[in-house]
């Protein structure tokens, strides 16, 4: 509610700084939430193909990557207090001839609202509050999201309404940045490799160990090795797996070792990715892994990935959802993402077909 009062304080200088506006031809797009957020807005970054951004400071190591991006803004050093609030709104007031806003929180909203754009379009969510209202009259087009609508063919809507998620890809760089080096056990051959993700961001979103001792010992029998990415906070996770069941032979542990602006070239060296709702999923994704979903509690009708994926979980356990992600579930986490036998033979039968058809290529 505070924003609207800062909207209306800074009302007189917005109708004053209008009769000098003069046109730009530059894009602001506002998405501040996290990687796999910020993955699935870059199908609109490479429609609109040169655009600034507000986002968070936690996908910079992306975002200075991406040839779309021209300008970046960190929402966390312009909302840390009022002064920053009205001085970056008054910076952008006057700058651009398009802004899109894909994260309609109340302070993104008063950004957006703050400037004086010839064309402003709004994404509209179901966790919309009435006092939202003064900011959504600013705008020129709204785009209505709901829980079962793809977030990527919505974010795209906001440039052109005919447009869907099949019309423009997306990316983690563009292009792909590629490290000097990288661990050698990467390129290991003759094997299938696997990324997995034991954690997620929200960890009501994390596969429990049981269920990852499950899959494992299902494909056994082929030829995997499973590689585990994560930052140095998730090294407990793993460390609940080795407590509970030991060593395990195949696993590659990489926590820490990867830093996000490596990590799409490291992924892209897999043969496939398995993980919850998580950001890696979405770059597995953007660099054409193929992706074993296990989406929990998560709506897939919403958000998932696009490429070659198979998803695993019960719809029954949708209870969470982009704009309105739940922390705690009724259900314990290992009827949450419980696996079936036929599940698992369903990953099988994709890691079979993943294998067989990287054989082909190389042939």
């Amino acid at each position: 509610m505070s924003y609207v009062f800062l909207l209306i304080l800074l009302f007189p200088v917005k109708i004053i700084r209008k009769l000098f506006r003069k046109d730009s031809g530059k894009n602001l797009v506002i998405q501040t939430a996290k990687i796999g957020d910020f993955i699935n807005a870059t199908p609109l970054l490479a429609y609109l193909q040169k655009s600034d951004v507000l986002i968070s400071r936690s996908v910079n190591a992306l975002a200075k990557h991406d040839d779309t991006i021209e300008e970046i803004f960190f929402i966390e050093q312009h909302k840390r207090s009022l002064w920053r609030k009205l001085r970056f709104a008054c910076l952008i007031m006057n700058r651009y001839d398009n802004v899109y806003l894909l994260q309609p929180n109340s302070v993104n909203l008063f950004f957006a609202a703050a400037c004086n754009a010839k064309n402003k379009q709004f994404l509209s969510t179901y966790t919309r509050r009435w006092y939202h209202g003064i900011f959504y009259d600013t705008a020129d087009g709204i785009v209505d999201h709901g829980k079962k609508t793809l977030s990527v063919t919505n974010y795209l809507q906001l440039a052109d309404r005919s447009l869907s998620w099949q019309d423009s890809p997306k990316h983690a760089t563009r292009p792909l940045f590629r490290p000097t080096s990288w661990p050698e056990i990467l390129d290991k051959p003759d094997v299938i490799r696997i990324g997995i993700s034991i954690s997620a961001g929200n960890k009501a979103k994390t596969v429990p160990p049981a269920i990852w001792k499950r899959i494992v010992d299902h494909l056994a029998p082929l030829p995997c090795v499973f590689y585990v990415f994560g930052a140095p906070n998730e090294q407990p996770w793993m460390d609940d797996i080795t407590r509970i069941y030991g060593e395990i032979p195949n696993f590659v542990n990489l926590i820490g070792k990867i830093s996000l602006e490596e990590l799409p070239w490291a992924i892209s060296k897999m043969d496939c990715y398995i993980a919850s709702d998580s950001g890696n999923i979405y770059i597995a994704d953007a660099v054409d892994v193929p992706v074993v979903m296990l989406f929990g509690p998560c709506c897939h009708y919403e958000q998932r990935p696009l490429g070659n994926v198979l998803l695993v979980g019960q719809d029954e356990n949708i209870s969470s959802y982009v704009f309105e992600t739940r922390y705690y579930f009724s259900q314990p986490k290992e009827e949450l993402f419980h696996v079936s036998d036929d599940d698992l033979n369903n990953i099988s039968t994709f890691l079979i077909s993943v294998k067989n058809n990287n054989r082909s290529l190389k042939a």
